[in-house]
C-alpha cells in the first residue's frame, strides 16, 4: 500500500492568549493520498482553518499550542527548524488563502511576488523567474499576463486576485496545497470558474489538494473525499459520494438537510437548532450532543470512538455502535 502524502495524528490546538485556553482542534487523525482531493466540511469556528494553518505551521508561536504528529512528504512538520520551514511553505507546501488582497503585499506588484517565490525556492536567475510567474498567470487564465505582471493587487477583481493567488500557490510546484475557502468571497459566476480552475490544475499537476469550506455544493463539486468537522473533531469522514446519499452522523444530517436546492421554493428549512458549543468549555462528551435530536444520556459523558462503516467511511456516534459488530 502507497505510503499517503499526508498523516496527521490527535492533532491538537489550544489558544492561549485569552482568559480561558481554547481548544480549537481536539483530536485530529487524517490521511492523505497523493493526488487525493478532500474536502473538509464545517460550520464556522469548526476548526478548519486552524486545521490548514497547523500543517503550514504558521499559527501565532506565542498564543497556541500545537499536540500530536503532522507529517508530510515524509517530513515530521513540527520538528522543522525555521530554515527547514521557509523551504517547507511554498516547496512542499502552499496555501491559497479566503482573501486574497490580505495574502499579497499591497506595496509590490503581483508578478513581482510571483516571482519572488519562484527565486527562493528553485534556485533560478531572476529573468527566469519573470518567465515562470508570466506562464503561471497565463496558466490560470489571466488575460494579458504581461500587463497583469505589473499590476498592484488593488488595481485587480477579485476573480483577478484569486486567480493570480491561485498562481502564486503553484508557481513552486507544491506536492500539497491548502485551499482555505478561496471562493467565499466571489459571486456565483466566479466562483465556478475559479472551483474548475482548481481541478483542472489539480488533475494536471497531480498534487494533493485540503479544501476548505462550508458549502456543500462546492464539496461535491471539486473533492473525491469528505470529513466533517465540529468543535474541532472528525465526526465523519468518507468518499463524498457516500457521505452525500447516507451520511451516517446525525450533524452531517444536519448539514445536508439545512442546505438550499433549486427545488425548495417556499419550503422551510431544517435548521439544526441551538449554536456551536464554546471552545473554551467544551461538554465532556459528545460536542454536538446539545444540539442533536438523537441524543442518549451516554452522549454527554465520553467522547464517541470513530466506528468503521465501510473500507474508508467512518464517524463518531454512539447511535452506530452496533455497526462495529455486522
Amino acid at each position: 500500500m502507497t505510503e499517503p502524502l499526508v498523516t496527521v495524528r490527535n492533532l491538537t490546538v489550544t489558544f492561549t492568549g485569552g482568559q480561558r485556553p481554547v481548544s480549537a482542534v481536539n483530536g485530529v487523525d487524517l490521511d492523505i493520498a497523493k493526488g487525493e482531493v478532500l474536502g473538509v466540511l464545517g460550520e464556522s469556528g469548526s476548526g478548519k482553518s486552524v486545521t490548514l494553518r497547523a500543517l503550514l505551521r504558521i499559527l501565532p508561536l506565542r498564543r497556541s499550542r500545537i499536540g500530536g504528529s503532522m507529517r508530510v512528504a515524509g517530513r515530521d512538520v513540527l520538528a522543522l527548524s525555521e530554515a527547514e520551514l521557509a523551504q517547507y511553505r511554498g516547496g512542499v507546501v502552499s496555501m491559497i488563502f479566503q482573501e486574497p488582497m490580505l495574502a499579497f503585499d499591497p506595496v509590490y506588484t503581483v508578478g513581482a511576488q510571483i516571482a519572488e517565490s519562484v527565486l527562493r525556492h528553485q534556485r533560478v536567475d531572476k529573468a527566469a523567474a519573470r518567465r515562470r510567474a508570466l506562464e503561471m498567470l497565463e496558466h490560470v487564465h489571466i488575460p494579458s499576463p504581461e500587463r497583469r505582471y505589473d499590476a498592484y493587487p488593488h488595481e485587480m477583481s477579485g476573480g483577478m486576485r484569486q486567480r493570480a493567488m491561485i498562481a502564486l500557490a503553484l508557481a513552486c510546484e507544491p506536492q500539497l496545497l491548502l485551499a482555505d475557502e478561496p471562493t467565499t468571497a466571489l459571486d456565483a459566476t466566479v466562483q465556478i470558474q475559479i472551483l474548475l480552475l482548481l481541478r483542472e490544475l489539480q488533475r494536471e499537476s497531480g498534487m494533493s489538494v485540503v479544501f476548505v469550506t462550508h458549502d456543500v455544493g462546492v464539496v461535491t463539486e471539486i473533492a473525491d473525499r469528505v470529513a466533517v468537522m465540529y468543535a474541532g473533531r472528525i465526526v465523519e469522514t468518507g468518499p463524498v459520494a457516500e457521505v452525500i446519499k447516507r451520511p451516517q452522523h446525525p450533524y452531517t444530517q444536519g448539514l445536508l438537510a439545512s442546505t438550499i436546492h433549486g427545488s425548495m421554493r417556499g419550503q422551510r428549512i431544517d435548521a439544526i437548532p441551538g449554536a456551536p458549543p464554546d471552545l473554551a468549555q467544551l461538554p465532556p462528551g459528545c460536542s454536538f450532543a446539545p444540539r442533536c435530536r438523537h441524543a442518549r444520556p451516554e452522549c454527554a459523558t465520553a467522547v464517541p470512538e470513530s466506528v468503521a462503516l465501510g473500507a474508508q467511511h467512518a464517524a463518531r456516534c454512539v447511535l452506530l455502535r452496533p455497526a462495529r459488530a455486522a
